[in-house]
């Protein structure tokens, strides 16, 4: 069995990984997740601050539908200019609404993104181990909902209270409180996720109690790669 439990809160895994022992000089690849707007960039700060690499998939995402990229254009064939600003660039707020708003466009839009943007991720995992990082933390918002945890040696899940979600959204994004709710009702529930992930980050608490969980799981993470 993979997982040992630890906590309530955290939880610890034995270092045979699907089924073989960890090399000493095998890179391990950490997926990172959270639900919206529970803070999961402020943890991959943290490990960018601790002088971990850290893969950002909403960086690639982005620069995926720069004007005139290849996503670029499947997205204006697909949905149209109505997609665009006036800069003829793609209007993220737009995509994102249409996006949330419909299974069928979400699913139309993540098949165009998606595999470009789950190969970029792997050639850059690829890159690092090439460059023998003992750990490669990977940033994926929709790393259970896009079934990438498969490609993971361990998952981090940063959470928080549904309401701090809401809030948090609505001030954010200056939105109203029935589309934070749509927004993060199209993502998995959270006690799915939780079920699903190794190790987990309580954010809906201060600062200072967010960086004492991020300090813990550090901890554990580096005492199986040493």
């Amino acid at each position: 069995m993979r997982k040992l439990k630890l906590t309530a809160g955290e939880r610890i895994i034995v270092l045979a990984v699907k089924g073989h022992e960890r090399d000493e000089n095998m890179s391990v690849v950490i997926g990172l997740t959270g639900g919206i707007a529970t803070g999961k960039t402020t943890v991959s700060n943290m490990f960018k601050e601790n002088g971990y690499p850290v893969i950002d998939a909403d960086v690639i995402a982005k620069s995926l539908l720069v004007k005139g990229s290849q996503v670029y254009q499947e997205i204006i064939d697909t949905f149209g200019e109505a997609v665009l600003s006036t800069d003829d660039t793609i209007n993220r707020k737009k995509l994102a609404k249409m996006l949330f708003n419909s299974d069928e466009v979400r699913k139309k839009i993540n098949a165009i993104i998606h595999p470009k943007a789950i190969e970029i991720i792997h050639t850059e995992i690829g890159r690092y181990k090439q460059l023998g990082a003992p750990v490669i933390i990977v940033d994926i918002p929709l790393l259970f909902e896009a079934g990438l945890e498969k490609d993971m040696d361990y998952t981090i899940l940063v959470f928080a209270r549904k309401k701090d979600q809401v809030d948090r959204l609505m001030l954010r994004d200056k939105i109203t409180e029935d589309y934070a709710k749509q927004k993060i009702k199209s993502q998995f529930p959270m006690s799915k996720k939780r079920e699903l992930a190794d190790f987990m980050i309580d954010n809906s608490k201060s600062i200072l109690e967010t960086k004492k969980s991020f300090q813990r799981v550090k901890d554990m993470i580096e005492a199986k790669v040493k």
